[in-house]
């Protein structure tokens, strides 16, 4: 988790940095191409503000009002995030490119606009690596669309995401400022900017998605839920497990609910035995469980 804030920070400060630059070249060069990036970039510092806020938030221990904890903060910041994509990031642009289409200007000298797109680049190719490199190490020998449905951690591969969009949409913005200014068609720059704010509406959208499908609670995979059953069926006590129910409460808290059949013959005393005993076990195999609970059940309702 340290090392996630690390990557958040560095581009926090990137993004604010390169927003900074791109709104000041768009004011000189008259480019709404340039001015949508900017916003782009302001977006995108926003978003990494309320990650960082919602990860803290998410750390806050159990009490009387959460007995669960509060993990499930970060996947509410992080669906706030993605609308803010939407709203800010791609309606902004498309508004801006479409304004910049029906009253197309010339452009200025777009000297200022290349130097901060080579100076953008840079420093979001570099996040974007970055970016690849850890979501890998996360994903292991998933598809990268396999491990963002999987993926529990939002922070993970909304980084991915938002740095895949910054590069892209830097390409965009250089390609068609290039044809622009080779053709004469200063429209060029409002369509630069009505592609970007497109491709941020599409990528929000799809983090929409996931960060709903966290916020609703997602449990195990079916595989862990087999071996938990497995192992909780190795107890001498346990008749049969009827039901696994579980959810993700924060990427490194989940709650598990068992309920078991236990044989007929035992005492009271020995079920509770037998209850501790699978939740011991269960934890120290299973990290991420925290709480466990075991619901006792008659052999003959089972």
């Amino acid at each position: 988790m340290a090392q996630k804030r690390l990557s958040i920070y560095s581009a926090l400060l990137a993004n604010l940095l390169i927003a900074a630059t791109k709104f000041v070249a768009g004011g000189f060069t008259n480019s709404s191409s340039m001015m949508s990036e900017g916003i782009h970039s302001l977006v995108d510092t926003t978003n990494e503000v309320l990650l960082l806020y919602g990860i803290r938030k998410s750390k806050k221990p159990p009490d009387k009002r959460r007995p669960f904890g509060y993990g499930k903060e970060l996947y509410f910041w992080s669906f706030i995030v993605s609308i803010l994509i939407f709203g800010l990031g791609g309606g902004l642009s498309v508004y801006q490119g479409v304004v910049h289409i029906l009253h197309a200007e010339p452009l200025g000298d777009p000297t200022w606009n290349y130097v901060v797109l080579g100076f953008s680049f840079a420093f979001d190719g570099t996040s974007f690596v970055i970016a690849v490199i850890e979501f890998n190490a996360v994903r292991g020998n998933l598809s990268f669309w396999n491990a963002i449905v999987k993926s529990k951690d939002p922070s993970t591969f909304l980084v991915l995401l938002e740095d895949a969009a910054d590069v892209l949409g830097l390409v965009i913005v250089f390609a068609l400022l290039l044809c622009s200014q080779a053709f004469n068609l200063p429209v060029l720059d409002g369509v630069a900017s009505v592609l970007v704010g497109t491709m941020l509406v599409a990528v929000s959208l799809l983090l929409a998605r996931e960060s709903r499908s966290l916020l609703m609670g997602e449990g195990i995979a079916y595989e862990t839920q087999q071996q938990i059953v497995a192992l909780a069926e190795r107890d001498a006590a346990v008749a049969k497990v009827t039901n696994v129910l579980s959810t993700y409460q924060s990427p490194e808290e989940i709650v598990l609910m068992l309920i078991v059949a236990f044989k007929d013959d035992l005492s009271t005393a020995d079920i509770t035995d037998a209850i501790e005993r699978i939740r011991r076990r269960i934890k120290e195999k299973f990290g991420l469980v925290r709480f466990v609970i075991v619901q006792p059940q008659a052999v003959g309702s089972a």
